[in-house]
């Protein structure tokens, strides 16, 4: 990225975090990151704060953060990723995105994986039930290899003789996301062969979704995008039994940042869909166990807050 292009780029990063976000929740945003947030600014202002803080991060972070805040930047157009998630409509919106390689012989058994896999906030492209009759088979597949936050492979007899699955590893090499070789029978091989994989032979399905849950959740390619994701998916849930479901998904996250429990906190009593104490007490017993407050019916009552930015004008 040449200088000029990330002097633009901090600028709209500023303005969208200065109307999204409080000076805490930045802090906690940054942290996300590993951006250290013990500076001063030299304005009491949220945009002069970010404006002096990024310059001095690293090029694929600054360009990671603009992605995931929706920036549009020919910056941001430079990452090799050419389709837009509104273009691919096949994805669940706001869930992290894994492409599925598998054999068509196996079609039965993904499209169960994709079900459980969608339990922890994770939207699977699978060819055989994804793109519908009328459209470009080869089309919707590079939308989705093109717009995929991971890679997952089903490897099996026959995976490596395929032409379309060799070509689809190809890919996610190429884009240098996450790849998750799932072990049935075949090893990983060629460029995914310094790859252990996951050995799903003897293993049920809800297993195999719960180990590739663990990978990305954990993997420093994945993690922080998944732990966004997920941490809005939360918030934005359309009933208690739907947040329930994705709070069993943050409870199994290993080393899950204190910050993320804190924004949840602050943003949960905003969704009155969550004003049930069968929701609050599984979120307590996470905040709790980082000896925070909690919550509680009478939590929801709002309170009126006025966060000022003295940003001239």
């Amino acid at each position: 990225m040449k200088k000029l292009q990330k002097i633009e780029l901090i600028d709209k990063i500023g303005r969208e975090l200065q109307e999204r976000m409080k000076f805490n929740e930045i802090d906690g945003y940054f942290e996300s990151y590993g951006i250290p947030t013990d500076h001063q600014p030299s304005y009491n202002s949220k945009y002069v704060y970010v404006k002096e803080v990024l310059p001095k991060v690293n090029d694929e972070i600054v360009l990671e953060i603009a992605s995931e805040l929706g920036i549009e930047h020919e910056a941001v157009f430079s990452i090799p990723v050419i389709v837009k998630e509104s273009e691919a409509t096949f994805w669940k919106p706001g869930h992290f995105k894994l492409f599925v390689s598998h054999l068509a012989s196996f079609k039965k058994t993904i499209g169960i994986l994709k079900a459980e896999l969608e339990k922890y906030g994770i939207s699977s492209f699978v060819a055989h039930e994804d793109i519908e009759p009328t459209k470009q088979w080869q089309d919707e597949i590079e939308k989705g290899l093109f717009s995929m936050d991971a890679f997952c492979a089903v490897l099996m007899e026959g995976f490596k003789e395929s032409n379309w699955t060799d070509q689809e590893v190809g890919v996610a090499v190429g884009r240098n996301v996450l790849i998750i070789p799932i072990r049935r029978g075949l090893d990983p091989y060629g460029f995914i062969g310094k790859y252990q994989g996951f050995q799903a032979i003897g293993k049920n399905v809800g297993q195999v979704a719960e180990g590739v849950f663990e990978i990305i959740s954990c993997h420093k390619k994945t993690k922080s995008k998944y732990l966004n994701t997920l941490v809005e998916l939360i918030l934005l849930s359309n009933t208690a039994n739907q947040g329930i479901e994705r709070l069993k998904a943050l409870k199994k996250v290993k080393d899950l940042p204190k910050e993320k429990v804190e924004y949840l906190q602050d943003k949960i009593t905003d969704n009155e869909n969550l004003k049930e104490t069968r929701f609050l007490n599984p979120f307590n017993e996470i905040a709790w166990r980082y000896k925070l407050e909690g919550l509680s019916l009478e939590s929801f009552e709002k309170v009126i807050e006025e966060d000022y930015d003295d940003l001239p004008f």
